[in-house]
């Protein structure tokens, strides 16, 4: 008999940190062991082999545990020791829990798991450790002593364990000195390793070259030694940010793989294949003759399967440079970086996701071509700098341009040429006023299905906006008037956000709606309507009107809206009968209508087939 869900969320301690998880984690009773004798008071043996005694205040160690057992949980308790008398005699133990309790360094015995010879798994989270433990099982797969205030590690702690694949360090108060350099000596199946939330100062030496994920985020690291990463060989994902790191900290060769320290010529050779790996003809020894500045090729990392490389929330003024072929995700926002360099980024061709917001960016922060290396890239997020127009000649195949919060104030007629590809504009909060945005600004973007002006100063919709569009975002503009003729061929508008403008009725002009057939979402809130707009469109699911100046619903006002599932009229000048009786009776799917925040509680009748649960509440 299989446990049941909740008893495997009880054993085991909380979700680890994103990318940390461990396929080989053991099901807790899969071995069938002899039937134990009695179970500890209050606690729960569900197979032979498994005792949970966790969330149970537990202040001393049970002491009647079955030799038999294999998988013990004592989380959540207030154990303060481990007495070796008794977890010694547990030999057979493969999963040891003691997740969130008060142990500390002084209640640790230096020989509390020697007997331990098949342990697997330990887990000592959120516990009172000053020191790690001095010995470890040699079976150990997986060890988390995350969130201790652990200043020390020994070389026999992680060491000498071939099995090892994961360790997790964040959260404590480790030191480069409090980490020896023979800390992994002999563990060469480690895969990943959290060191985030520590005192380190720089990347230590000596790391597992088997590593996969190495997470070193929110540190105090200010430098990337030169041959840090050197044997890093499997690294695919690397976290350095919220660190303290400037460009002087990075070594020129801190990230740079074989394929990037090549010569300007095989460099050019390179860029001919589509092959992610290193030219073989490509050796860190080899020396640049045929070039006037030729000099010696540094000793290079050859970190060629590196994908992820999180630099955020750095003291970074330049792009960092020899940026592996292989990287596909490179974050670089909340940096100081002032301007974007092609040369830089060169090496870096199979970028796909480049992030530069909140950076100093301005008027000649992104030249015309600077990203042009980077031919494969889907996505460049560029909000809060002081860019003043959009970036000239970027990659072709962009898919998403992350544009808001910047100054940007004109839109020209070539602006958007060079990314006809593009699926996701957002130009939110810069300052574009309709007098700026040519009539033909838009038009090359034949793909696009979601552009976001928010909070600009357009006074009027743009023109020829393209067919496809799925979402168009207007709100917090200056609009006064809407005409057919903008929204024409929009046949596929799933979402419209016109909120917080100077809206009236008066003011939509009659066959605005007409064309959009497949309009689901219109929001008009915030807007100065006294009525609810004739003629909307069919499709319509989700109608906002609130923050209005509405005083009175007829009968009709939903005729054309027969798939009406919901509707928001808070704060507008509705009374008690502003609402027609029979005005909801042709809305078979009507499920919600919110009246909240109007001056007086307002009547609401839905039609029968409907729930009767109307958000329908007044003062």
């Amino acid at each position: 008999m299989w446990p049941s869900p909740l008893l495997l969320v009880l054993l085991l301690p909380g979700p680890p940190a994103p990318g940390m998880e461990d396929a080989a984690f053991p099901h807790l009773g899969e071995s069938s062991q002899p039937v134990p004798r009695a179970c500890p008071p209050r606690c729960s043996c569900p197979q032979p082999d498994t005792v949970d005694c966790g969330g149970l205040d537990l202040q001393v160690f049970p002491d009647n545990i079955a030799r038999a057992a294999q998988h013990l949980s004592l989380q959540n308790n207030q154990l303060q020791e481990l007495p070796y008398n008794e977890l010694s005699r547990l030999d057979g133990l493969r999963t040891l829990n003691l997740y969130n309790n008060l142990i500390s360094s002084e209640g640790l015995p230096d020989e509390a798991f020697e007997s331990l010879t098949q342990l697997q798994h330990i887990y000592m989270a959120h516990n009172k450790l000053s020191v790690a433990p001095q010995f470890l099982p040699r079976s150990l797969r997986v060890v988390d002593l995350a969130a201790n205030q652990v200043t020390e590690i020994f070389p026999l702690t992680f060491g000498e364990k071939p099995e090892l694949r994961s360790v997790y360090l964040h959260n404590n108060q480790l030191s480069n000195a409090g980490l020896p350099p023979d800390a992994f000596h002999g563990s060469e199946a480690v895969v990943t390793l959290s060191l985030s939330g520590n005192q380190l100062s720089y990347v230590p030496p000596s790391l597992p070259p088997s590593l996969e994920r190495l997470h070193l985020q929110d540190n105090l690291i200010s430098k990337v030694p030169r041959g840090a990463l050197s044997r890093q060989t499997h690294l695919r994902e690397l976290y350095l940010q919220h660190n303290q790191l400037t460009d002087s900290g990075l070594d020129a060769t801190a990230f740079r793989s074989l394929s990037s320290s090549a010569p300007r010529w095989n460099l050019q050779l390179v860029s001919q294949h589509h092959s992610l790996t290193p030219s073989p003809k490509i050796h860190p020894a080899l020396t640049m003759v045929a070039q006037p500045d030729a000099r010696p090729l540094s000793p290079a990392s050859k970190l060629h399967r590196l994908e992820y490389l999180d630099l955020s929330y750095n003291q970074l003024a330049m792009v960092p440079t020899g940026l592996p072929r292989t990287l596909a995700i490179l974050h670089l926002g909340r940096n100081r970086i002032q301007r974007v360099e092609a040369a830089r980024l060169h090496g870096a061709r199979g970028l796909r996701y480049l992030l530069l917001q909140h950076n100093q960016l301005g008027t000649t922060g992104l030249p015309a071509g600077a990203l042009r290396p980077l031919r494969g890239l889907h996505t460049l997020h560029l909000y809060s700098n002081g860019l003043d127009r959009v970036p000239p000649m970027l990659p072709r195949r962009l898919r998403a341009l992350v544009l808001p919060h910047n100054h940007v104030a004109t839109l020209g007629a070539h602006d958007l040429a060079a990314t006809p590809g593009l699926a996701e504009l957002n130009l939110a909060y810069n300052r574009l006023a309709s007098a700026r945005v040519h009539h033909w600004a838009f038009r090359p973007l034949r793909a696009l299905r979601s552009l976001d002006l928010a909070g600009n100063q357009l006074t009027r919709l743009p023109g020829s906006l393209p067919s496809g569009l799925h979402t168009l975002q207007l709100q917090r503009n200056q609009l006064r008037a809407l005409e057919p003729e903008p929204l024409a061929g929009l046949d596929q508008l799933r979402e419209l956000s016109l909120a917080h403008n100077r809206l009236r009725v008066g003011d939509i002009g009659p066959g605005t709606w007409h064309e959009l057939q497949a309009l689901q979402v219109l929001d008009l809130s915030h807007n100065e309507l006294s009525f609810v707009p004739p003629d909307l469109p069919e499709a319509l699911e989700e109608l906002h009107l609130q923050g209005n100046r509405i005083i009175l619903i007829g009968p009709e006002a939903f005729l054309s809206t027969p798939r009406l599932r919901a509707l928001f009229l808070r704060a507008n000048r509705l009374h008690m009968t502003s609402i027609a009786p029979e005005t909801f009776l042709g809305l078979p799917h009507l499920r919600v209508v919110d009246t909240e925040d109007n001056p007086e509680r307002v009547l609401v009748q839905l039609p029968p087939t409907a729930p009767r649960r109307p958000w329908a509440r007044g003062p």
